[in-house]
């Protein structure tokens, strides 16, 4: 990196449309691919240096067994292939990978980013908390239930759509938790605090039982690596919330073990979905049915021994990340998904074990375990890494997490009192 003038207007220029481009995933698709295609642009006409990290190889047969599978299956078929293309259109957003690791070098940008998220998670949530209420005031005028006439129109915020909304809010949440906990850097602490409230209340009446379930494990984390005696008051906080049931949350929550009367049990639905995909991945174990052909082909795998399709219920997709991509791209591909998610794992989490005491980047590094931790277990009941916002935030927070794993190496490499790059290395980790 050159220390010239222009080479940090470079630098700045691409960080903001980087930093931009990830925040605004809680906000809109389209601007954040907009935002994605300027830092693009930039960081290849001002040929800006490509930070790539290890992950590229998974990630790589990922995307090749993506197009292996799509073509294979097709046998010719011009169509079959025209179908596909939505996932194929999809590998822009793996970019933002790369762009987060090539234009943010150091903690201190990335906690800029993370309090975007917070702010553009809590407008969001605000906005959504709004809708939520005008729902409910129209139920109560129109004298109907409120579990059935919201279950299957609910909150969405900036999102197109509730499971959309729950998955970032469950991202954002966890990252300001570990600004919370972990940061050196206290200034606008409480400002988080107060951030988290309307984040975590949308969260709640999103009513999305695979991303509370996501969020309370990655959760359990921080809290455990935080003040571990702090984790008794979280079975009494969750009880609490159930006995007091505001809003219908306790029927909601035992609908996961006990459906809802007069509702369709969406957990037999999904059962069934796992069936339907694992028929699928027993005939195509090795490239599976293709790229977008789950919701067309699903009719074929359904054994005599299995329900009919119904018209209430959605078949478009498996409802379930590891089965979906199995089902869809064969095992071998969706293998490769799981390798590029846990070599970033333990590349963080061994990065967290060299940490010097009192570093800077243990929060960055947190964030991004409790987040992949999250997306993990909230994604055997839900496509969450299909939906280009979720992805690309995920993404985002991945990239975060090497900016500060190289950082650690980094300090590692320099003995304290180095000169000039030792207290560079310094700074950066504020």
């Amino acid at each position: 990196m050159t220390f010239g003038k222009d080479a940090f207007r470079r630098d700045d220029a691409l960080l903001y449309a980087v930093g931009a481009a990830a925040v605004t995933t809680l906000v809109s698709i389209r601007v954040f691919e907009i935002l994605m295609a300027v830092a693009l642009v930039i960081l290849i006409v001002t040929r800006g240096r490509w930070r790539v990290p290890p992950v590229w190889l998974p990630l790589g047969l990922f995307l090749v067994g993506t197009l292996v599978s799509l073509f294979a299956s097709a046998h010719g078929d011009l169509g079959h292939i025209r179908e596909g293309l939505p996932q194929v259109r999809k590998f822009y957003v793996y970019f933002m990978l790369f762009l987060v690791t090539s234009a943010v070098r150091t903690v201190r940008e990335i906690r800029w980013m993370a309090i975007g998220w917070a702010l553009a998670a809590t407008l969001s949530s605000l906005w959504a908390l709004q809708q939520f209420f005008e729902k409910y005031r129209a139920a109560e005028r129109a004298h109907q239930n409120f579990y059935t006439s919201y279950v299957d129109a609910r909150i969405t915020g900036f999102m197109g759509h509730w499971m959309t909304l729950s998955a970032e809010l469950m991202m954002a949440l966890l990252v300001i938790g570990a600004l919370v906990f972990f940061a050196k850097e206290r200034s606008g602490i409480i400002w988080l605090v107060a951030s988290a409230v309307p984040v975590s209340a949308a969260l709640a009446l999103t009513w999305t039982r695979s991303m509370w379930l996501g969020t309370l494990c990655g959760g359990v984390y921080l809290i455990w690596y935080w003040k571990r005696w702090a984790l008794a008051a979280v079975p009494v906080l969750v009880a609490g919330l159930l006995v007091a049931n505001p809003l219908d949350i306790r029927e909601r929550a035992a609908s996961a073990l006990w459906p809802h009367e007069g509702q369709t049990d969406s957990n037999n639905h999904r059962a069934e979905l796992r069936r339907i995909g694992w028929e699928m991945i027993k005939a195509h174990p090795w490239l599976g049915v293709g790229a977008e052909q789950v919701a067309r082909q699903y009719r074929d795998y359904i054994r005599p021994d299995m329900s009919q399709p119904q018209a209430s219920q959605y078949y478009g997709h498996l409802e379930n990340n590891y089965l979906q991509y199995a089902a869809e791209r064969g095992v071998p591909t969706m293998l490769a998904l799981l390798w590029v998610i846990g070599w970033a794992l333990l590349d963080f989490a061994r990065a967290l074990y060299r940490l010097p005491p009192g570093a800077g980047e243990r929060w960055v590094l947190q964030a991004a375990i409790a987040v992949i931790v999250s997306v993990l277990v909230s994604g055997w009941y839900s496509w969450n890494l299909n939906n280009s916002e979720v992805l690309a935030m995920f993404l985002a927070v991945m990239g975060s997490g090497y900016t500060a794993m190289w950082q650690v190496e980094a300090r590692l490499a320099k003995p304290a009192g180095a000169g000039t790059t030792a207290r560079f290395v310094r700074q950066s980790a504020q």
